[in-house]
């Protein structure tokens, strides 16, 4: 069944494409070839403001790219999030992005089970792809994988996404080309299977 797919790339150089957005290309490619249709957002070349204030979070306006952002994630049934680690966790202009994003009024469900919100995008699901240059094993043992388990667990399964996969590709500034081409092809690969 097709299903309507968003590629957030949170790679926050807007200069120069990066592996990053070789492995975004593959996924959209793989999703389109399984008869998706796929919509990208490219958070570097987004123009918004970083919050400040709870106030601002909780009631002032998105800026327009932010809500076209919110609208389609909205329509979307999976979304796919591409982002390098930068001193152990996602970059800055991802979260600023994240934060605008998801908002109160835009993610809660109308029921609230005591203090814990639910998310309303209870039948989306979502794959990670994170970066870095330290080895997956090194960055899953030494680090326990934190903020990967911090972004699913207190972003996507907060805002109620109903699974949530990934995929970390360690040591990235030492693969060689046949390591990189074999990462493409899974990262496509896991585009065609979106389920």
């Amino acid at each position: 069944m097709s299903k309507k797919v968003v590629i957030v790339e949170g790679h926050p150089d807007a200069g120069r494409r990066h592996y990053l957005h070789a492995l975004a290309d593959a996924y959209a490619a793989g999703a389109a070839a399984a008869g998706h249709r796929v919509r990208r957002i490219d958070v570097a070349g987004l123009d918004f403001e970083l919050l400040r204030s709870k106030e601002e979070y909780e009631d002032g306006a998105p800026a327009e790219a932010i809500r076209e952002a919110q609208t389609a994630i909205d329509r979307a049934d999976h979304a796919a999030i591409f982002y390098p680690l930068w001193l152990g966790e996602m970059p800055a202009l991802l979260k600023g992005f994240l934060e605008q994003l998801l908002r109160p009024e835009f993610v809660l469900g109308p029921e609230r089970d005591g203090f814990a919100p639910t998310g309303r995008f209870g039948a989306k699901t979502a794959h990670l792809v994170v970066t870095m240059g330290m080895s997956a094993g090194g960055y899953r043992r030494v680090f326990g994988g934190h903020s990967l388990k911090s972004f699913k667990c207190c972003l996507l399964n907060l805002c109620g996404f109903s699974a949530v996969t990934h995929q970390v590709i360690g040591g990235v500034g030492g693969l060689g080309p046949a390591k990189r081409a074999k990462w493409i092809e899974k990262i496509r690969d896991a585009g065609c299977r979106i389920t």
